[in-house]
């Protein structure tokens, strides 16, 4: 288990070096030149000539790179262009609400599509299993801004049941925190859901065939025992696996998301900095969300050794 976990951090390690890089570089794969796109149309060469040297245009690629990675070590990433603001500080401002959004919409997500992927299994061929399958296909082929108005229409706007827009702060109460939630998860959580339901039905259609649930059955046991104490165990791994990559999902669906509801997270920050141009927000976002999606990986690829013993690296 050491050696698995010592293994994985350096590949780890890497990879997270090779993203860097990549993020660094999207300041010179943007078309045109960066420093006259953030200068404006009137600016004059001098404007222009002033602002490569302050993103270090002028100087060699990797060593404005080995500089700016060896910032990034040291937790410094860089200040916004437009504000002067450290970058660390307006991701730190803008992490409450992105945290709180993606922990409502996972434990949403999970909570009903586990469920019903092992409900619509434990009854496939059947008008149940369709009706589950047809609600699956429909929630992953809708763009996520259609639900998310849709959502804000009727229960807001119509039911007055949750606020159309805006975000409160877990300490200025659960509840108004919660309802400030509700929909942008639900909206976000709908095309994870469906993921999460297909394929804990194929996973458990797998495992409902072995002999072991046949002999389980055979003895007696109570049905719910048998689907969720000794089917759902060995069909976990699928399952594990398609809750981390749809982490990548909840990443790209959060931008829209929080545009739609006008929450002020990291999304909003991406869309902001990148309508202005704000290189050094850019690079930092795109950082962290692929350090979180890396370790989310570890993490699972972690779990895996715990949750099937036969499975080694």
């Amino acid at each position: 288990m050491l050696a698995l976990a010592a293994r994985r951090i350096i590949a780890t390690v890497i990879v997270m070096a090779v993203v860097a890089l990549f993020v660094f570089s999207l300041l010179y794969l943007a078309p045109g030149d960066p420093a006259a796109v953030i200068a404006g149309d009137q600016a004059t060469p001098a404007d222009i000539a002033r602002i490569r040297q302050s993103l270090g245009l002028d100087r060699p690629f990797f060593i404005r790179f080995g500089e700016w990675f060896w910032r990034i070590l040291q937790g410094d990433l860089g200040r916004s262009i437009f504000t002067g603001s450290p970058v660390s500080e307006l991701i730190g401002q803008r992490l409450g609400p992105t945290i709180s959004l993606m922990v409502l919409t996972v434990a949403f997500a999970v909570a009903i599509a586990v469920p019903a992927g092992v409900f619509a299994a434990s009854k496939a061929g059947t008008w149940v299993d369709n009706c589950f399958m047809s609600l699956a296909v429909f929630g992953f082929s809708v763009p996520v801004f259609v639900i998310g108005y849709v959502l804000a229409y009727v229960f807001a706007l119509q039911l007055e049941w949750f606020p159309v827009q805006g975000y409160t702060a877990l300490a200025d109460g659960v509840w108004p925190w919660f309802q400030s939630l509700v929909l942008p998860s639900i909206t976000l959580g709908c095309v994870y859901m469906a993921l999460i339901a297909r394929i804990t039905r194929a996973s458990m259609l797998e495992v409902l065939q072995q002999e072991y649930i046949r002999t389980a059955r055979s003895k007696g046991a109570a049905e719910l025992d048998i689907l969720f104490v000794h089917a759902l165990k060995n069909a976990a791994v699928p399952i594990i696996t398609i809750v981390g990559i749809g982490i990548a999902l909840l990443i790209g669906g959060a931008v829209v998301t929080e545009s739609v509801f006008a929450i002020p997270g990291l999304g909003r920050l991406t869309v902001d900095a990148i309508m202005r141009r704000d290189y050094p927000v850019i690079q930092g976002v795109v950082l962290l969300f692929s350090f979180v999606y890396v370790l989310i990986n570890l993490l699972i690829d972690l779990a895996y050794t715990l949750l099937d013993p036969r499975i080694r690296y």
